[in-house]
């Protein structure tokens, strides 16, 4: 798709005075692919006044035009203005995110998460070592989770939820599911459509992906020895350092 701009709005179009989308009566026009050829060419005709105030660009070009016009206005910065932070607000301190690992997670969570704050719902450290607990802690939560674990060897690994966690007959979830790890950087599996074994609980187990007679991610009810292989759901490596691990510490937030 391509749209067409006048001129003296293209460079301004991305700034926060001049944002085209806020304008009552935007002089923009957008048009499908196989109709730019003939609008290209008459733009193109000089003896067409429409080639003297407008310009053909396409969304890509928009995008490169942005990134130039709002790393100007980043230069022009005054020293003593803050950058604008865009991370997400934690309502509560984690022990095992930081500002790297938040960053990497929230640009690949689904858009509806976007904008809200994340709060802890279970931490080992303040809660214990107990699905059961894990589970109780998730009883009135209807809204996705963020499953964050550090094995022993230090490693941080985990999956997005598209459902909070708790006890099931059969596998349930979404394909907005998926898991992840650092190993420093930052890795995600997404579904792969081959099956839809996203999440499975049971009262001694948590189960996240499957396929193969392998979980992605395999917790026990002490939520203290783990697992982790290869699995169709996701296609994904494994995710911790041992595909057989042992938990120091794990936290669930919710994003709601």
């Amino acid at each position: 798709m391509g749209v067409a701009y006048s001129i003296e709005e293209v460079d301004h179009l991305y700034t926060k005075d001049n944002n085209i989308r806020h304008r009552k009566n935007p002089s923009y026009l957008v048009v499908e692919n196989d109709k730019l050829a003939v609008i290209d060419k008459l733009f193109h005709d000089p003896a067409a006044p429409a080639a003297k105030n407008w310009e053909i660009i396409t969304v890509k070009d928009s995008v490169k035009r942005r990134r130039s016009v709002c790393s100007s206005v980043e230069s022009n910065r005054s020293e003593d203005e803050e950058p604008e932070d865009f991370l997400p607000v934690l309502r509560n301190h984690s022990q095992l995110l930081n500002d790297h690992h938040i960053e990497s997670l929230a640009n690949h969570m689904p858009a509806r998460t976007q904008g809200y704050p994340w709060n802890l719902v279970y931490s080992t450290a303040i809660h214990g070592t107990s699905l059961k607990t894990l589970y109780r802690q998730m009883a009135q939560i209807d809204s996705p989770v963020l499953l964050v674990i550090k094995d022993m060897e230090k490693k941080v690994f985990g999956a997005f939820s598209s459902h909070p966690f708790r006890v099931s007959d059969c596998c349930y979830g979404t394909g907005e599911t998926f898991v992840y790890s650092f190993d420093p950087e930052f890795k995600a599996y997404r579904w792969s459509g081959e099956n839809s074994y996203f999440i499975r609980g049971h009262m001694d187990s948590l189960q996240i992906g499957g396929g193969g007679g392998r979980f992605g991610l395999w917790l026990d009810a002490d939520l203290y020895h783990g697992a982790s292989y290869a699995c169709h759901t996701f296609n994904n490596q494994p995710l911790s350092t041992q595909q057989d691990f042992r938990v120091q510490d794990l936290e669930v937030w919710t994003v709601q």
